[in-house]
């Protein structure tokens, strides 16, 4: 890891530091993934068997999960890995119904009625990544939110194995969350496939998950065209910022760095804090627990592109970690809800030395699925109202019309929209002529 002195950088080095790794060849990674929605586009299953031989080097037939496939799945797991897929639904489930948007109703002058009613988005298309490791949790976030929403048709989109099954877990947490269908599909063609629509597939109108840089891609990209799907967020490689102090146990936080450097090789993980002694030890400890990892070689090429920043002060730190706007941040100072207050963009925050990112990527009970690559400033991670619409209903009674008509009609008129003003003039006058 890179080790940095923040306090030592011009403005053009501090935005270099914290700088997330390039996307490679970025217009090659453009045309390469349209070309592959344009092939889904023109030819649906048939591509999809193409690119599920070339990229999961799988030979597949029918690309529909049958219900002797979930059987045989949840025959093939453990009692212990299917207790704690349960147990992790529950805290899921209790954690996204005490969070949903209630309605909402107000009377905003006498006579005039507001309120608020959501409605599930129709048909929701969920991908679960399955590259260098398959993810149940990612069908534990994305099925319980879209389930609790009351979402009619839920699909879920996962990578075949060579054997040309999807991952035993993977299906298991599907089914258990109330999928309706899931489908042998990784990659941007899967996303083009739930954003167009094959002979198979069903079309979405929304597409939910995270992914590598070729499915972050494709979410844009059908995403920015009218035909397409809309999508949760740009969700992109995972990341996680920790802000230490000098009490700060170096092996909790080297063990915090590598959960999310084994990710992938273009993970990022930052360390910021104004102890240097901190950041050594740190430094120490990532080496030898990195030795013991069985994916060392992803690690290594995540942590090649991280860094270890010391600050002036907490506070600094704070500031530095605003300006980031991390997927994952961890706090692990004395007082770690002392810094809370000044958090202004975050994917999800972790607080104290008891509270490692990992608890929320599985069980905890909130959603993993985050914004990633500066997006916190912006974005929010998925929730129940990332499936649903909010619709505002206005009822005026004659008298409500008759107390905020004026300030209507004067700035429509304000405005110039002469129809806008007699929609409103036209009926007080009825109301004066039968007063």
């Amino acid at each position: 890891m890179n080790r940095i002195d923040w306090n030592t950088l011009d403005e053009t080095e501090r935005t270099k530091a914290l700088a997330r790794p390039a996307r490679a060849q970025a217009a090659e990674l453009h045309a390469g993934v349209a070309d592959i929605i344009a092939a889904v586009r023109e030819r649906g299953d048939d591509a999809l068997r193409e690119f599920g031989a070339k990229y999961d080097h799988c030979t597949l037939d029918a690309l529909q999960v049958t219900p002797r496939e979930f059987a045989e799945a949840e025959a093939a797991l453990t009692e212990s890995l299917k207790a704690a897929i349960r147990e992790a639904i529950g805290r899921v489930e209790t954690w996204h119904r005490a969070a949903a948007l209630p309605p909402a109703a107000v009377e905003t002058a006498p006579g005039v009625h507001l309120e608020r009613i959501v409605r599930p988005v129709g048909r929701v298309g969920l991908y679960v990544p399955a590259g260098s490791a398959p993810l149940p949790s990612t069908a534990v976030m994305l099925g319980v939110p879209a389930r609790i929403a009351g979402c009619p048709q839920v699909v879920l989109c996962s990578p075949a194995r060579t054997d040309g099954r999807c991952d035993a877990a993977v299906l298991y947490a599907a089914q258990l969350t109330g999928v309706h269908q899931v489908f042998k599909a990784g990659g941007a063609q899967a996303i083009a496939a739930m954003a167009y629509g094959t002979a198979s597939v069903p079309k979405c109108d929304k597409l939910f998950g995270p992914g590598n840089a070729w499915v972050t891609e494709a979410k844009l990209q059908v995403a920015a065209d009218p035909d397409g799907a809309a999508i949760d967020m740009p969700a992109g490689p995972s990341e996680v910022l920790v802000i230490a102090d000098a009490d700060a146990n170096p092996v909790f936080v080297a063990a915090d760095l590598l959960s999310q450097a084994e990710h992938g090789p273009d993970s990022q993980v930052i360390l910021l804090s104004p102890s240097a002694a901190l950041l050594d030890a740190v430094a120490v400890e990532v080496e030898r627990q990195c030795a013991e990892l069985p994916r060392i070689a992803i690690v290594r090429k995540s942590l090649a592109r991280s860094r270890l920043i010391l600050v002036a002060s907490l506070a600094q730190a704070v500031e530095v970690s605003n300006r980031y706007a991390p997927e994952h941040l961890i706090i692990q100072v004395n007082d770690p809800r002392s810094l809370l207050s000044g958090i202004q963009s975050a994917g999800a925050v972790f607080l104290g030395a008891w509270a490692p990112e990992s608890v929320g990527d599985y069980c905890s009970g909130s959603n993993h699925v985050l914004p990633t690559y500066g997006h916190a400033h912006s974005y929010s991670g998925v929730s129940v109202a990332s499936f649903q619409k909010q619709i505002t209903v206005q009822e005026l009674s004659a008298d409500g019309l008759r107390a905020i008509g004026p300030c209507t009609a004067t700035l429509a008129a304000a405005e110039q929209l002469d129809a806008h003003r007699r929609a409103v003039t036209l009926r007080l006058a009825t109301l004066e002529r039968t007063a």
